[in-house]
């Protein structure tokens, strides 16, 4: 920026969706020094050294997605995908990785991973010390509550919380696996670190119930990830949400989609949100095994959500703001003055589009986000068809020579 340019560049003739702050209609927003400068109606382009026009596209704070596997450096792994090449396509801005790393590889994530990538990455950190993908994800012996918590006190910038999940889904309960000995460590660990426990759960009643997780084991800010999947009971013999959810919710539990491979099933999420339960917030758990599939974005599992009859402001509120605050964050998610300046542009399509869940089964809608640009902390990201960018024939003076 010169000293002739209040802003280093302006997002002209927008639509602002920002829930944080009441912002709904047409304005600009100014970035300065990698955040926010100013957000209004008709900001003058000549305080700025660089004038995008975006007319015609929504623009919203940097998408949060609070479910993913990005810790790709992990040998063996195959389940992680790439942050950088899955983010900011679909204007995410922040991901936080669910427990793919346990308290013995956490280190590892962060020096190969999260201190390297441009994306925004937290961490829940797995009551498994091991991780995720093993048998060993079945020994109550690796599940270690005080050395789980002892990471995240130590790194509290980046960890946000305790994850569990995938224990003990089949084989009959014994001495070695009691029903409940995920989630009463993954709780332990919880309390001496005062973070949240992200849960994901197969009920197996009467010994592991579904009413007991959600009504007595699971804490006030503790979050129920994956909240349509098959498994749960939704709804009730009518066809309606299962009180059960409303109590919770009035408990604080947090209800998250946590998409998947396998847990987003619209014969639960469509009867569910017509009779008034929508989830707190909106996630991929994006991976490997659903990128090419089920899942594919973030943008993809906001549209199913939006033509499930999700408002789209409401879409956007559950993308940004409540998972920010879920993990403690509530500084992201919003386009403040003084904010880090992560910004999401969309264009809102509307035509014949189809959606597919787990089950491989598909709805039919007439909407269909798209991004078009991301910007995190202030450096455009994603650009994909040149709206900040020149014609060609009008490229400056650097685009004609050769580099050296």
């Amino acid at each position: 920026m010169t000293t002739s340019h209040q802003y280093d560049l302006l997002l002209k003739n927008g639509h602002v969706i920002d829930p944080a702050n009441n912002r709904d209609g047409k304005m600009d927003v100014a970035i300065s020094g990698g955040h926010i400068a100013a957000v209004g109606p008709d900001l003058n382009p000549a305080l700025a050294a660089q004038v995008v026009d975006v007319a015609g596209h929504y623009v919203t704070p940097g998408i949060v997605d609070i479910h993913v596997h990005v810790y790709h450096t992990r040998e063996p792994e195959g389940l992680s995908v790439m942050a950088d090449s899955h983010s900011f396509r679909s204007g995410v801005t922040t991901m936080v990785d669910t427990g793919t790393a346990g308290a013995k590889h956490f280190l590892h994530f962060k020096r190969t991973v999260i201190d390297r990538v441009k994306t925004r990455i937290f961490a829940y950190i797995n009551i498994v010390d091991l991780g995720m993908l093993g048998d060993f994800e079945q020994d109550i012996r690796t599940m270690d509550p005080e050395l789980a918590a002892s990471i995240v006190l130590a790194y509290p910038d980046v960890c946000v919380g305790i994850k569990t999940a995938h224990y003990w889904t089949r084989q009959p309960f014994d001495e070695a696996h009691p029903p409940w000995a995920a989630v009463d460590r993954a709780v332990e660990a919880g309390n001496i670190c005062q973070k949240p426990v992200m849960v994901d759960f197969w009920p197996r009643p009467p010994e592991r119930s579904y009413d007991e997780l959600i009504l007595k084991k699971m804490r006030p800010g503790d979050i129920h990830t994956h909240v349509f999947a098959q498994q749960f009971p939704v709804l009730d013999d009518q066809g309606k949400p299962n009180p059960i959810l409303f109590e919770a919710r009035e408990r604080g539990v947090i209800f998250d989609v946590g998409h998947g491979a396998g847990s987003f099933w619209f014969r639960n999420a469509q009867p569910a949100m017509e009779g008034g339960f929508m989830p707190d917030s909106i996630s991929t758990d994006l991976h490997t095994g659903n990128v090419h599939g089920v899942v594919v974005d973030m943008q993809t599992t906001m549209n199913k959500l939006l033509n499930l009859g999700m408002p789209l402001q409401e879409v956007i509120y559950r993308s940004t703001v409540t998972p920010a605050r879920e993990i403690g964050h509530p500084e992201l998610g919003n386009l403040t003055t003084g904010a880090e300046a992560d910004v999401a542009v969309f264009k809102l399509l509307t035509g014949e589009f189809s959606y597919v869940d787990c089950g491989r089964a598909k709805i039919y809608g007439d909407k269909k986000l798209e991004c078009a640009m991301t910007l995190r902390a202030g450096k455009i990201v994603f650009d994909p068809t040149g709206l900040s960018m020149p014609r060609w024939q009008d490229a400056p003076e650097a685009y004609w020579r050769l580099p050296w």
